[in-house]
């Protein structure tokens, strides 16, 4: 989609949740749509702290097109997309996402606007639905007698040496190696020892 007709660059964004994904397939759409810079973030859509994205927004000049390969790449909710492509209209910089429902969707019409607005509210309700099942299998489970998360790594056992040794004195970070754990760990199960 977009927003106008422009004459300046385009310039893309890409986000990528954790360090262990790449952002090589965003890159290269993003490169064969003509984007002559693109900004990348490692950063989950909930993160608030997005400095590629500032940068980004900060680079872009009046005439420019901002183009993302997934709106998901870009937005975390339905307020915050209406939000940001209204800025960029207002600043005179176009908005296109290559792939998904809004490829070929302009949001300066009204049938385009209601098109954005369908397809961020449907993600956030999606986005909630998990919420919810997730929430309810936990619950489910924690009935059951189950709990979620990692297993803890210090035992009962490993607890009482390592009070015992630090009501000798001995410092938490040796009591640590000594018991293969992190000091964290300790610190945290020790508490107000």
């Amino acid at each position: 989609m977009t927003t106008h007709a422009v004459s300046g660059h385009r310039i893309g964004y890409a986000r990528v949740s954790t360090d262990d994904q790449e952002a090589q397939l965003q890159h290269d759409a993003l490169s064969e749509a003509g984007c002559t810079r693109i900004f990348t973030d490692k950063a989950s859509g909930k993160n608030t702290d997005r400095p590629e994205l500032a940068a980004v927004l900060d680079y872009l000049r009046p005439g420019d097109t901002l183009c993302v390969w997934k709106l998901d790449r870009f937005a975390r909710s339905l307020i915050d997309l209406v939000g940001m492509v209204d800025a960029l209209a207002a600043r005179g910089i176009g908005f296109k996402v290559l792939t998904g429902a809004l490829a070929s969707i302009d949001p300066n019409t009204p049938d385009g606007r209601l098109m954005l607005q369908v397809v961020g509210a449907m993600a956030e309700f999606e986005r909630s639905l998990i919420k919810d099942r997730t929430r309810a299998g936990l619950e489910a489970a924690k009935a059951q007698g189950r709990t979620g998360g990692r297993p803890t790594v210090i035992s009962e056992d490993k607890l009482t040496i390592a009070r015992a040794r630090r009501a000798k004195g001995e410092s938490v970070s040796s009591i640590a190696k000594a018991l293969s754990i992190s000091r964290a760990t300790l610190y945290r199960h020790l508490g107000d020892d």
